[in-house]
């Protein structure tokens, strides 16, 4: 089964069902191995080189990206 098909199942459960499936997909992320959360870091941050590169986003200097994310938290 593609995801599109696992989408399409996913929808027709009912909302409580749907929840309880999120919420275990959720805690499932807890069970990553060191090695396999170190992959997907990988990934990420070859995603974004990427979008670097092709000049999709663009860089701002740490002391922006920390003034921002204070902002935000506080």
């Amino acid at each position: 089964m593609g995801l599109k098909e696992l989408e399409a199942e996913i929808k027709r459960l009912d909302l409580k069902d749907r929840a309880t499936l999120a919420k275990w997909i959720v805690e499932s992320l807890d069970e990553l191995s060191e090695a396999e959360i170190e992959a997907l870091w990988a990934e990420e941050a070859e995603r974004r080189l990427d979008e670097l590169e092709q000049g999709l986003v663009s860089e701002i200097p740490a002391e922006e990206a920390l003034r921002r994310a204070r902002a935000a938290i506080s």
